[in-house]
């Protein structure tokens, strides 16, 4: 179904797409015999207009995922009306642009810099704001994506104690783009195993794994959260390599 979903263009749309997408998440909680409310559902509006997010909003939608920091920045003030819509920053986040983080957004899921987070905790404590962030690790090995190694999370999580206004919610990965979900879940396998090692130190760390293609798997190994953009909103009018990392 990648790139072929059909775009959402109406409320109704929205609705049902939504409905469609917790029917997938509730049937995948039965099959790994966990609790739905342990899951949540992160909508993804990267590359989406304004008026199709106000339909989203319409719709349900209340914490939208972005990818790019000026993107969603602009989003942000286009729909400042909207005072109940919060936005979770979910790609790369280059340094220079930390101070917008730090004004706008209520959740940012790619931390995997020590100068990043220590600019972003400054940056926070001007703006008299916390920040809830989880910590993206590179399961896959992909030269191509942005992350920790997984042999790097514990002492950077020890780093990032010092920074109060930062708020360690859990860790995020990308599975490895594959249509073998064999290697798909092997990713997911990886951070579930590294968060539970840092239980003793850290509890329970959220993990946040899996978007429209593979949440399904993603959910049998124990995510919390799941980002979906083109099962809810339709398919993209850009290439998938347009959201690989490539900074800001």
């Amino acid at each position: 179904m990648h790139n072929r979903w059909p775009r959402a263009e109406s409320v109704q749309d929205f609705i049902d797409n939504l409905a469609a997408v917790q029917s997938r998440i509730d049937a995948a909680c039965l099959r790994a015999g966990r609790d739905v409310s342990d899951v949540r559902l992160l909508p993804v509006s990267k590359t989406m207009d304004e008026n199709h997010i106000r339909l989203a909003h319409q719709a349900g939608c209340k914490l939208l995922g972005e990818n790019k920091v000026q993107e969603a920045w602009g989003k942000s003030q286009a729909m400042s009306d909207l005072t109940d819509l919060r936005w979770s920053v979910i790609g790369h986040l280059q340094s220079n642009k930390a101070k917008l983080v730090a004004r706008f957004a209520s959740e940012f899921q790619a931390l995997d810099s020590l100068n990043t987070a220590v600019i972003l905790d400054r940056r926070l404590q001007l703006e008299g704001r916390t920040l809830e962030v989880f910590v993206q690790v590179n399961t896959s090995a992909e030269p191509s994506k942005y992350g920790l190694v997984p042999e790097q999370v514990a002492d950077f999580m020890v780093q990032l104690s010092p920074l109060k206004n930062l708020r360690v919610m859990g860790l995020m990965t990308l599975a490895e783009f594959s249509s073998d979900a064999d290697r798909v879940r092997a990713c997911f396998i990886r951070l579930r195993k590294l968060r539970d090692g840092l239980a003793d130190v850290y509890g329970h760390l959220q993990l946040s794994m899996g978007m429209s293609g593979d949440f399904e798997i993603a959910i049998e190994e124990g995510a919390n959260v799941v980002r979906v953009g083109q099962a809810i909103f339709g398919a993209r009018s850009l290439p998938d390599d347009h959201f690989w990392p490539t900074g800001d």
